[in-house]
């Protein structure tokens, strides 16, 4: 069973940062989710973006049973409730989507895993909290920017937000978005760049995550 939403919120804010990451060679999602690890991440999102996206997710769950107790291993980019029942039952932490689906929050309710819906408006906030998301992840955060959710926050002052999309592992980034109350930010190629990637650098990873945490701390 899912950690229950309680758990996942308090590790998005203890984390401060959610990795957001994709790639088709099984061996590179692992090392990846290893050197966020090893570098002090405790939540990681993989994203369903591709057609090896559940062959690899059930591999990085079993490399995290295995060397990273301590990560919450959750699934993105989920737009039907198909999807969502198979990671649920894969045995993912949470699910974040870009949407907002009702079908999709109903299976994540029945499984009793967190459902993380993605939002642009505050007609789509409103849906999202109608059907029981407790944090709504406003997507693409790189459009709406800070203002956005400094406004938007006293509306719905019952949930927790995630900015994703176009944040930046730098000071004045992060302060840009935590300065409006939300919780966490997540981290796509701004975190993972294509050049580690393509590199395998994984060390110059670990490193990366270590100075954003720096930097972040730096803030509070």
């Amino acid at each position: 069973m899912a950690p229950k939403s309680e758990i996942i919120f308090a590790a998005f804010q203890q984390s401060g940062i959610i990795p957001v990451f994709y790639h088709e060679d099984v061996n590179v999602c692992l090392e990846v989710l290893q050197a966020c690890y090893d570098g002090g991440l405790r939540v990681f999102e993989f994203t369903s973006r591709g057609a090896a996206a559940r062959a690899n997710f059930t591999a990085m769950l079993e490399r995290k049973k295995a060397t990273m107790p301590e990560m919450y291993l959750g699934i993105g980019t989920i737009k039907n409730a198909d999807d969502a029942a198979f990671f649920a039952d894969a045995g993912a932490d949470f699910i974040v989507c870009p949407i907002v689906d009702p079908a999709t929050a109903e299976i994540c309710h029945q499984r009793q895993i967190t459902w993380i819906p993605g939002c642009m408006t505050p007609t789509e906030i409103a849906l999202a909290e109608k059907n029981g998301a407790g944090l709504v992840k406003l997507f693409p955060g790189n459009v709406l920017g800070p203002g956005f959710a400094a406004a938007i926050k006293p509306l719905f002052p019952g949930l927790k937000f995630m900015p994703t999309g176009g944040v930046e592992p730098t000071a004045a980034s992060m302060k840009s978005w935590f300065d409006t109350g939300v919780i966490c930010v997540g981290m796509g190629s701004n975190l993972v760049s294509k050049s580690v990637v393509e590199n395998r650098d994984w060390a110059a990873l670990k490193e990366k995550v270590m100075q954003t945490f720096a930097i972040l701390k730096g803030l509070q």
